[in-house]
């Protein structure tokens, strides 16, 4: 009798809605959101598409819940007395989490039925802001102001055809090489004086205006 094979003596890994969950956010974060199916998340998962709909009702509620995953990635803004680098901290992860899953960023908001981190998320956010002074009209403003320069710059960010810093530089030399030195000046200038020199990382205009924008929040809250 022959000796059974490692697949016949290996355990099979029960099928469940956080295996479900996890294993679709690797296959977007690899592929895009696009090609996902139930079907090609079944064979992802070596099982037929109609074990997974035990788990999830529908695509809808899987994509609910791949983004209640990310949203559980994001760190929540602490207590304290410096709201401003607790909601810093809070918008610095988010981008962070959004870099890793850039197919989330289109769905962060557009989902009908939010999962539990999606709504501790929103709530922590809120919380903090009227622990800060905010008045509810103003947290409103707030949160609206944030998170629509958070989605847009890693919006933006993923649309670039550059990620690191020397990417940043060969492509900027490429694109100059092209034309006159004198054709556009202003555009020369920035690149030679700011984009080309050592260290430089798009990333860090995130940083620029997040500040720029708590501070603002800040003057506003004060005079209101």
């Amino acid at each position: 009798m022959a000796p059974p094979t490692k697949r016949a003596i290996e355990p099979r890994i029960p099928l469940s809605r956080e295996r479900v969950l996890l294993t679709a956010v690797a296959f977007a974060d690899e592929s895009g959101i696009g090609p996902l199916s139930m079907r090609k998340l079944g064979d992802a998962l070596g099982v037929e598409a109609m074990s997974l709909y035990n788990h999830v009702a529908n695509k809808s509620e899987l994509l609910d819940g791949m983004v209640d995953l990310v949203f559980s990635e994001i760190d929540l803004p602490q207590g304290g007395a410096d709201w401003k680098m607790a909601m810093r901290q809070r918008a610095v992860s988010a981008r962070r989490a959004l870099s890793r899953h850039p197919w989330a960023i289109g769905l962060m908001e557009s989902r009908t039925s939010p999962g539990p981190a999606t709504l501790r998320h929103h709530d922590a956010v809120i919380r903090r802001l009227r622990e800060a002074g905010f008045s509810i009209e103003m947290a409103a403003h707030a949160f609206s102001v944030l998170d629509s320069y958070m989605y847009g710059f890693a919006l933006h960010e993923a649309s670039l055809p550059f990620e690191t810093g020397q990417e940043t530089a060969e492509l900027a030399q490429t694109i100059m090489a092209r034309f006159p030195v004198d054709a556009y000046p202003h555009l020369t200038e920035l690149t030679v004086e700011h984009v080309l020199k050592p260290g430089y990382d798009y990333s860090n205009e995130y940083e620029f205006g997040l500040d720029l924008i708590l501070d603002g929040l800040e003057t506003v809250r004060d005079t209101t």
